[in-house]
């Protein structure tokens, strides 16, 4: 089976950055497939981040998090990173690494019901 193992979570001050990675291990991640960052606050539906597709010529970001926020996608590292600058109080959240397997085209996916494996998530705390 497909495991997904994020880190690079951690407390932080308004203004600060953090990257967090996703490595990835499993056939699956050998096959054509994409990857998302979602995020999930107390009391609130998990919700999309950012998205990325196979070849990492397409990515999408949430309205909040445009412009600050930064995914990638290394298949040679077995890694999926989120680069996260400017942070605000706002983007709290357990931040879960997600990855759709065996796409049948070259697409990312924004949809939380589209992704097949989940991690089990890592703590961003940013302070005001």
């Amino acid at each position: 089976q497909v495991q997904l193992v994020e880190s690079g979570g951690g407390l932080v001050q308004a203004g600060d950055s953090l990257r967090l990675s996703c490595a990835a291990s499993g056939p699956a991640y050998y096959s054509m497939y994409a990857m998302g960052w979602f995020r999930q606050a107390p009391g609130k539906d998990r919700e999309i981040v950012a998205a990325i597709n196979w070849s990492g010529s397409s990515t999408y970001y949430s309205d909040p998090v445009k412009g600050r926020f930064t995914i990638s996608s290394d298949h040679a590292k077995k890694t999926a990173d989120l680069q996260m600058s400017s942070l605000k109080p706002e983007d709290t959240a357990v931040y879960y690494c997600a990855l759709r397997h065996q796409t049948t085209s070259n697409t990312y996916f924004t949809r939380k019901e589209d992704y097949d494996y989940w991690g089990q998530g890592t703590q961003v705390t940013v302070s005001s």
